[in-house]
């Protein structure tokens, strides 16, 4: 396998460049892989590779207003457009591909399935997110990327100070080099995250709390092989909103994550890697 990723780039319904870094064979069973609110296609680096490894072509994209993906010129974040993005790329797979979704990421597979005629994935993961969550946690993930949004960091250092103190359970990264693909450097010298603050900051922001009874239509007409991944630690998901889910997809698998946060992936990426893998290959075959 190639020590880098071919980069792709789809263009959605209403114009914007998406990017993507791609992993594995084009011919091998396909994989979407999209990251939370305020991240970029860099948080699936290790499980993309993984996944590659073990047979699958895993596509991490960069949501719309973040990483290298276009900023809407009209704010236009809202949770139906960020669906309708899913599509539109989930149609450019030679076949469905299965989907694994972290927080905004699972919200926009989650809720476009019910905007598509028929099951357009072939199984679906949900990382640490359920139609409904914890709103106290919620409230804390937006209040750290708004606190950060506008005036920036100073130094890499002043960015992942401000990392591990919101996430204490971490273990704060001795090299910095990995947060130059969350952050980028301004004109003025400061560093500011990845995205655009309108995604937080602007009246068409995802709104997950309106569309509640949507994303629950949406989990019990669910048919297709699908698999929820929480946090142990996860300060939006707890075990009795995992439950609940559960019984909205009976069939749906559960996996439970020890030492991991809202952010499973960046906390236990070799655990997580390893269950969702097994899941896909289960489903999926592989390529190899």
């Amino acid at each position: 396998m190639s020590p880098e990723p071919e980069r792709l780039e789809i263009r959605t319904d209403d114009g914007l460049r998406l990017v993507a870094d791609a992993w594995g064979s084009p011919s091998a069973p396909p994989v979407l892989l999209l990251h939370g609110g305020g991240q970029t296609r860099h948080a699936w680096g290790g499980t993309a590779r993984a996944l590659a490894e073990q047979g699958l072509r895993a596509v991490a994209m960069d949501l719309r207003g973040h990483g290298e993906s276009s900023w809407c010129p009209r704010g236009d974040y809202t949770l139906r457009r960020y669906a309708r993005d899913v599509l539109a790329t989930v149609a450019r797979f030679e076949q469905p591909p299965a989907v694994v979704g972290a927080s905004l990421g699972g919200l926009s597979a989650l809720l476009a399935t019910s905007l598509a005629e028929a099951p357009p994935y072939a199984a679906l993961v949900l990382v640490d997110i359920t139609p409904r969550m914890d709103l106290g946690g919620a409230a804390r993930i937006i209040g750290f990327m708004s606190e950060w949004a506008g005036e920036g960091f100073e130094s890499l250092e002043e960015a992942a100070d401000a990392i591990a103190a919101y996430l204490p359970h971490r273990k704060r990264p001795a090299d910095l080099s990995g947060l130059r693909k969350n952050l980028r450097l301004y004109p003025d010298g400061r560093w500011r995250w990845h995205w655009d603050p309108r995604f937080v900051t602007g009246r068409l922001r995802p709104g997950v709390g309106g569309a509640q009874m949507d994303l629950q239509k949406a989990a019990r007409a669910l048919s297709i092989p699908t698999l929820l991944v929480r946090g142990r630690l996860s300060e939006l998901v707890s075990e009795e909103l995992a439950r609940e889910f559960l019984e909205l997809v009976p069939h749906a698998g559960y996996v439970d994550v020890s030492e991991a946060g809202h952010m499973v992936a960046g906390d236990q990426n070799d655990a997580f890697t390893s269950a969702v893998a097994a899941f896909l290959i289960g489903r999926l075959g592989s390529g190899g």
